[in-house]
């Protein structure tokens, strides 16, 4: 079994969860509220603003340079296309330059960016490629799992084909390939820091889901009673 094999099994429960969250069905579905992913998108784009710079951050770890060259690449294709699909979803959800210049992250959005960054910051680069291959590999399956799916609204049709489309599909498996080449050889103390990054950001990604349909915020804008 490869090692992201056993990354997958550790994290199986998750994953479920993940895939047949209703943020994830309503969008197949067609039916998600369009208020839902405008917040998720709102989110979304701060999050892929410092997932590209984590990329960055690999690619300077990298001692093998067609390594630093790949990650290199991904920092700038992988944010440029997401961050254009992004900006055609804002225009159709009336997202303004005004929303994205005030806009506040809610608090996993903000955690699961910290996360990277300590990550990125240990130092091994195979625990920033960990880190960052749950975003890859669960949009990557969601797409693949439901290339068929014609929701009704296009904005949801697009997003579908986005993670379906065949380069993203062939970066994923690029980045999966990676981490079980970076892991060969691995102590099993960094093999044991290298699981725990992936299973941390694999809950970040299912926490994600839950923030987007709960329209998470900090508690303090509840003006809950003391």
């Amino acid at each position: 079994m490869r090692f992201t094999d056993e990354l997958r099994e550790l994290t199986k429960d998750s994953w479920e969860q993940s895939l047949h969250h209703p943020f994830v069905q309503g969008i197949v579905k067609g039916d998600l509220p369009l208020d839902v992913f405008r917040y998720y998108i709102l989110q979304d784009i701060y999050y892929l603003k410092h997932y590209g710079k984590v990329h960055a951050m690999a690619a300077a770890q990298a001692d093998d340079f067609s390594v630093t060259a790949m990650l290199a690449g991904k920092a700038q294709s992988t944010a440029q296309a997401e961050l254009t699909v992004h900006e055609q979803h804002a225009s159709i959800l009336n997202i303004t330059a005004e929303d994205l210049e005030t806009f506040k992250p809610a608090p996993t959005a903000y955690a699961y960016t910290s996360h990277l960054y300590r990550a990125a910051q240990s130092g091994s680069l195979a625990q920033t490629v960990a880190v960052m291959l749950p975003c890859y590999w669960l949009y990557a399956e969601i797409g693949k799992l439901n290339k068929q799916a014609e929701p009704e609204k296009e904005i949801y049709r697009n997003w579908l084909n986005m993670y379906a489309s065949k380069w993203f599909q062939t970066s994923t498996s690029e980045m999966i390939e990676l981490l079980d080449q970076l892991v060969a050889g691995a102590s099993e103390n960094e093999r044991e820091k290298i699981t725990e990054q992936f299973i941390y950001a694999k809950e970040y990604e299912l926490a994600f889901w839950e923030m987007s349909y709960t329209k998470e915020t900090w508690l303090s804008n509840k003006k809950v009673p003391l």
